[in-house]
């Protein structure tokens, strides 16, 4: 090699180096460093529907162990009451009302007068998948989708186009119930029927879509059991060990229902166990409270529990929006049993991100990085958590959590603000002029039930949480989406 020809070597080596050390170390950091990410989102799963969340009947001791060997949060929070808006502020880190998605997500071609069959994720949402793909993770959603009016249509975002590699999904429940479902898809193809269970189906899908991965390539699954929603049925033999301390066969399918979904998480951790995969974040949660017994038809089988908590789902009281969530990561938490740190499905992106090496989205968010909590225990929240669910089946549809405080307000327009579906054109005007009125104010902490309405008792503390709520609200009110009929 001539003089000229080995400074030359050395010039390219070393702006290499430089380009490579300025970029962050990304590809040394995803063949060691970056951990799998698994996040097990249950359907309708109430704050009171584990072993470890005090349930008196229900054997969930597969998650009880993540929870024993990891972290059981007691104040963790959907981001909505109800199912696709919270499955929305999951994905993007943002508030739902942002992505214009305010309620669960109809299907269908019929045009309605509030645009609500418009509804969808947006192409300009940025989402957690898109993140991780961008520094080298494999992608791959298993189960319920729920984020698109138009599922599987090309004229409107499909899985793939929101981040996932594969995708193997339903618009919303298993049809015609968890047993031998019939309207599954894989990236853009029917399946037809399958037969089995639904969470066992796509434990399946998901180790099947993991064995074909390569060995050094991180990964992020998104595991969305259907169960225990409706219509739910459950394997007979556990259906036969609930009956002796159930009232009635309906409450003992509920009951067999979540320890099947623990039977299927317990399957996936051992499959990283039996593969080496230590170095895998598995978060299990839920997107919204228990639905109602009997609160429409198909909900006869519905006997999921608030536990302690007011409410239920569609409620933004406790009961619809504070959920059961146990986070472990082996070897790599310092903090370990009970916390009662106050988090939000809202604080996966920016956690996800961090520990990935990937850029935060350039997109308002609403969530904050969970990674100081994970070394210390310790988490202040940078901003409160707001709820504005328009369609709520309490009359105060607004709530905001600061600390230990919570506080609640109506909307009223001359008159309370009607149960509403969608914001649009035609109501924008009317739901931005519309004014906060009937407050309650509760110390979480020392009344949980919500029983105690303190605005009487801490005059400053109502002043000071009133001001934060109505800066807060109309924040987002100013960032929501308006669906518009081009």
């Amino acid at each position: 090699m001539t003089k000229m020809n080995f400074l030359l070597a050395s010039l390219i080596f070393l702006c290499t180096s430089l380009s490579f050390a300025q970029n962050g170390g990304s590809n040394e950091k995803s063949k060691g460093d970056q951990p799998n990410i698994i996040v097990f989102l249950c359907d309708d799963l109430g704050y009171g529907d584990l072993a470890s969340y005090g349930h008196p009947h229900i054997e969930t001791p597969n998650i009880d162990k993540l929870a024993k060997t990891g972290v059981k949060l007691n104040h963790f929070y959907a981001a909505a009451p109800v199912c696709s808006p919270s499955r929305a502020g999951l994905l993007t880190g943002r508030s739902p009302n942002r992505a214009g998605i305010y309620d669960f997500i109809i299907g269908g071609k019929k045009k309605l007068d509030n645009n609500r069959d418009l509804v969808h994720l947006r192409k300009d949402e940025t989402t957690i998948p898109q993140r991780l793909k961008s520094v080298g993770y494999a992608t791959c959603l298993v189960g319920k989708w729920h984020c698109s009016s138009l599922f599987n249509s090309e004229a409107q975002p499909r899985p793939n186009e929101l981040g996932f590699d594969h995708w193997f999904a339903t618009h919303n429940n298993a049809v015609p119930s968890h047993e031998n479902p019939r309207n599954f898809v894989r990236n853009g193809e029917d399946v037809g029927q399958i037969e089995g269970f639904s969470c066992q189906i796509i434990v399946d899908e998901a180790m099947s879509w993991l064995d074909k991965q390569e060995s050094d390539k991180p990964f992020f699954l998104e595991v969305a059991f259907h169960e225990p929603h409706v219509p739910i049925e459950s394997p007979r033999e556990l259906v036969e060990k609930y009956l002796p301390v159930s009232r009635s066969e309906n409450e003992a399918q509920f009951f067999a229902n979540v320890e099947n979904v623990d039977i299927a998480v317990g399957r996936l951790v051992e499959y990283l166990d039996e593969n080496d995969l230590d170095n895998t974040l598995i978060i299990f949660t839920s997107d919204n409270g228990a639905e109602a017994l009997y609160r429409y038809s198909k909900a006869q089988r519905s006997y999921g529990s608030p536990g302690p908590l007011y409410g239920m789902k569609l409620w933004t009281n406790e009961g619809g929006i504070r959920v059961p969530c146990v986070i472990n990561w082996k070897g790599k938490l310092k903090v370990n049993g009970d916390s009662d740190a106050v988090v939000s499905s809202l604080d996966f992106m920016p956690t996800f991100c961090e520990i990935a090496g990937a850029s935060l989205p350039e997109r308002t968010l609403d969530g904050q990085s969970l990674t100081g909590f994970f070394e210390t225990g310790e988490l202040t929240r940078e901003q409160p958590l707001l709820w504005c669910f328009y369609n709520a089946m309490n009359s105060q549809i607004l709530a905001m959590r600061d600390g230990d405080w919570k506080i609640m307000a109506r909307l009223k327009n001359g008159e309370a603000l009607p149960k509403i579906y969608n914001l649009y054109d035609g109501n924008e005007d009317y739901v931005k002029e519309s004014e906060m009125s009937n407050f309650s104010l509760y110390n979480l902490v020392e009344d949980v039930e919500e029983s105690k309405n303190l605005i009487k008792d801490e005059p400053q503390k109502f002043e000071e949480m009133k001001q934060m709520l109505e800066h807060e609200y109309q924040e987002l009110l100013g960032g929501s989406h308006i669906w518009t009929r081009k």
